[in-house]
């Protein structure tokens, strides 16, 4: 199932599964709900009132490595596998994954690229998440039965995740192109970070293509031909190698999943992003309009 699985499902697909009981050990569906503390929406509450029937709540802050001292930074394999065994996961499971952000996705896809990172192909992304769901008028529920506990085995992370030191040593040789999915005010230094101990800006040589400008104002991915022409008009080369960043690490898998769709599939994460960059960088590495 692995090699085939579409890394974007819709909809009908899903509500289809759902109609004809296809929810269970094979399938499972997973609310990947996160938000920036300033927006105080709780996730998990949410989940507990509506979702989409038969799924399990998938913690971005809990799945992490709690020894960082940075938000949610990727588990090893695991505690990964611990956790998403005990959502009844195995490794012949398809997992869909959705969120209920605004914009039709934001933190299903950082989820989609963990699944991935640790081996875990069969995964997909609800295609405009939860607000198409709704917007489609599919099925919700406030019901729940937490899955029974089954074994995953993570495969150790491959290579796609980078760090500080990484970027500040391609910022000297520039072999690769690195992708910003932060605003443009927030890249440019012209907006405010959510995180108040951080302030806004990029550094050398990043190119900005904000996470939104991939999906469309119902929050469904833009077509093929579109994406590509997003990545051309940004200055972005497909046939390079590239890395992608944002503020700590989610909507940078935006830049994945849109890259993973039209072919290129091994774009490297930079997982601390900005809200390390800023803490570590010299001054002169922290390039904004708004100082």
């Amino acid at each position: 199932m692995a090699a085939q699985t579409r890394a974007l499902v819709t909809g009908k697909w899903l509500a289809d599964a759902v109609a004809a009981g296809l929810v269970g050990p094979k399938l499972r569906v997973l609310d990947c709900s996160w938000y920036l503390p300033k927006l105080r929406r709780d996730a998990r509450a949410e989940f507990a009132r509506s979702h989409v029937p038969g799924a399990a709540f998938f913690d971005v802050d809990e799945c992490s490595d709690r020894t960082s001292d940075l938000d949610h930074m990727a588990p090893g394999p695991s505690q990964f596998a611990d956790y998403v065994g005990g959502l009844g996961v195995a490794n012949d499971t398809h997992v869909v994954v959705y969120d209920a952000s605004p914009t039709g996705s934001y933190s299903a896809p950082r989820v989609w690229w963990m699944f991935r990172l640790f081996g875990h192909d069969a995964v997909s992304v609800l295609d405009g998440g939860m607000k198409g769901w709704l917007a489609e008028g599919r099925p919700v529920t406030s019901d729940y039965s937490a899955p029974g506990r089954v074994e995953f085995k993570a495969s150790a992370a491959r290579s796609w995740v980078r760090t500080y030191e990484d970027v500040l040593e391609n910022i000297g040789t520039g072999r690769f192109q690195v992708v910003d999915a932060r605003s443009a005010g927030r890249f440019r230094g012209t907006e405010p970070e959510p995180r108040e101990d951080t302030l806004p800006g990029h550094f050398p040589g990043a190119i900005n293509m904000p996470f939104t400008s991939f999906m469309d104002a119902s929050g469904k991915q833009l077509g093929l031909e579109d994406l590509s022409t997003l990545f051309k008009e940004a200055g972005v080369d497909l046939g390079r190698p590239f890395w992608v960043t944002c503020g700590s690490g989610v909507t940078a898998c935006h830049v994945v999943l849109a890259a993973h769709l039209l072919g290129h599939t091994g774009s490297c994460v930079y997982d601390g992003s900005w809200s390390e960059w800023f803490k570590r960088a010299s001054p002169e590495l922290v390039i904004s309009e708004g100082k």
